[in-house]
């Protein structure tokens, strides 16, 4: 079957076909991982990104090859997940812009568009780095477009354009020394690759090309039939209050928040977060017995409101949907809005207390895309907005969604980790009158901080002369390997050395997992305050998954 002339049922037909060949190795791109960690996801990221466009298109029926390039370009821009995810949008946005011009296109329009979509997306990211997806659609859309004539078929187009993109993917380990170092070629750049398969195979088909399966939006409401007379508690409650201290509570019985946090402990509580703010207690905690930590809340105060949830309902709930904001009021007007995206309830906990106003749940593995911003936008009244990312590779859907919102200011306060989105919150103001002002001190903060991570390696490998064994801790300092060892401890306790400035710096908050016993909570903790004697050690059961434990040095 030899296509001249690109229609829009043809362009449709093939955007399936690339969301299809994708999907079937969204597992094999996800394991394409620099560090031997299990976080992995711009396979699903890159999956989930052109399935957004095919189905917006799909919604609306359109035919022309100008409504399926609207239609698909607008989908896959608000569906953008990971940075690889909003680069391969903005790729096929400048395709879908050329495209959007024409009845129909020849090879020669179809390759004029892909070079307007590289153009797009290298200006999607301040620093362009070579090596990645971007030297993987550049290459191969300069080298069709060479070799494409005026009689020149789709069908040759779409195989020079692969033919290419092999022999770019394979350079990207000559490079990035990381690359070749770990043995893995660029994963955006794989993930572009089966896509471009995926539409030849469609094209070279004639058999109508299925819609991807994607999985549905789920009710704002818990189903309540997912805990029957027969279920059995396996997550317990998820305990929240804030309490009015009051002075004639406090005259029997003053609080210390250590010492109430130890009483919690006691109770096999986890996931344990108790912020005093004046007058004001603020507790999170997971317990198979609420009334117990409501019952020691009010030997201090009286609550000006509870929230238990039962977790096992939370966790037979689909993750990481799009909120339904249609039916939700307005809420009251302030000065700033904030959003943040956090994993682990205690670390969402601690940062709803220190000015979150919407919490989207999200991270390593489980990047939220532009549409959900969006909607966390939708529900602040606000005259201006601050988004923390959190993430780095959740940094550039943050801001394409900033760039797409038509409301109130959005500025994106470019945090890459949880320690910096926590150092950032800290220190907001919403007394702060000017933003100008507001944005510099969140920055600071932001800048001012060492991110650390602890997480247990998945395989065999020597990163930047740190040989690891599988199995044993890894310690990752501002996103640099730096120490492995068999024993928690020592390869947190090293990495925290390698801080050249660690003399200068005062705090070491310690944010754990939620695969961490609390035995090892303690003996972790007690091993860090002796070794570190000259610092205050603060601890908070962050709940994240992953990574055993998060620090951050101030």
């Amino acid at each position: 079957m030899e296509i001249t002339r690109l229609d829009g049922k043809t362009f449709r037909h093939i955007l399936c076909g690339g969301a299809n060949g994708i999907r079937l190795h969204i597992d094999e791109i996800n394991d394409l991982n620099v560090f031997p960690v299990p976080d992995g996801d711009t396979g699903t990221n890159m999956t989930k990104t052109i399935e957004s466009g095919v189905v917006k298109m799909m919604e609306n029926e359109a035919l022309t090859l100008s409504e399926v390039a609207k239609e698909f370009a607008k989908g896959s821009l608000f569906g953008a997940r990971g940075n690889s995810g909003v680069i391969l949008s903005q790729f096929f946005a400048g395709v879908c812009e050329e495209l959007a011009q024409k009845e129909t296109a020849s090879a020669e329009d179809l390759s004029m568009a892909y070079l307007q979509g590289v153009k797009r997306s290298y200006s999607a990211v301040v620093t362009p780095v070579e090596g990645t997806i971007l030297t993987v659609v550049r290459e191969s859309a300069e080298y069709a477009k060479d070799r494409i004539k005026e009689d020149s078929t789709i069908e040759e187009f779409l195989k020079l354009n692969i033919e290419e993109a092999e022999r770019s993917l394979a350079r990207t380990k000559e490079i990035l020394p990381v690359l070749s170092e770990a043995d893995v070629v660029d994963s955006g750049g794989a993930g572009y690759l089966y896509i471009a398969k995926g539409m030849y195979a469609a094209l070279c088909d004639e058999d109508e090309t299925q819609l991807p399966e994607v999985t549905p939006k789920s009710s704002a409401q818990p189903n309540y039939d997912l805990f029957t007379t027969d279920s059995v508690l396996t997550f317990g409650y998820c305990t929240e209050c804030m309490v009015r201290l009051q002075r004639e509570k406090l005259l029997r019985k003053e609080l210390d928040v250590k010492s109430f946090t130890e009483q919690l402990e006691a109770m096999d509580c986890n996931s344990i977060v108790a912020i005093r703010d004046g007058d004001l207690l603020k507790v999170h905690a997971h317990t198979r017995t609420p009334s117990d930590v409501l019952t020691l809340c009010q030997e201090y105060g009286e609550f000006l409101n509870v929230k238990i949830e039962n977790m096992s309902l939370q966790h037979s709930e689909k993750e990481n949907t799009v909120p339904d904001t249609s039916k939700k009021k307005k809420a009251p007007h302030k000065r700033y809005g904030v959003v943040t995206v956090a994993t682990g309830e205690g670390i969402k906990a601690l940062f709803a207390s220190l000015g979150a106003d919407v919490i989207i749940d999200g991270g390593q593995t489980g990047n939220p895309s532009a549409e959900q911003f969006l909607a966390a936008f939708e529900e602040l009244n606000a005259d201006a907005i601050f988004v923390f990312p959190n993430n780095g590779n959740i940094l550039l859907t943050a801001q394409q969604a900033a760039e797409l919102w038509e409301g109130a200011p959005v500025t994106v306060i470019p945090t890459k980790t949880l320690p910096q989105g926590y150092a950032a919150l800290a220190v907001f103001n919403p007394s702060v009158t000017v933003p100008e002002e507001q944005i510099a001190d969140l920055i600071s903060a932001k800048d001012a901080v060492v991110s650390g991570e602890l997480t247990v390696a998945v395989r065999d490998t020597v990163i930047g002369g740190v040989s690891v064994k599988e199995g044993e801790y890894i310690g990752i300092l501002d996103g640099e390997l730096l120490t492995s060892h068999s024993d928690p401890v020592r390869a947190l306790g090293d990495m925290i050395e390698k801080i050249e400035d660690l003399s200068d710096r005062e705090l070491i908050t310690l944010f754990v997992g939620e695969s961490v016993s609390d035995r090892e909570r303690v003996t972790v903790t007690e091993a860090l305050e002796e070794r570190f004697e000259d610092h205050v050690i603060e601890v908070y059961l962050g709940g994240q998954k992953i990574y055993d434990y998060l620090i951050a040095v101030e």
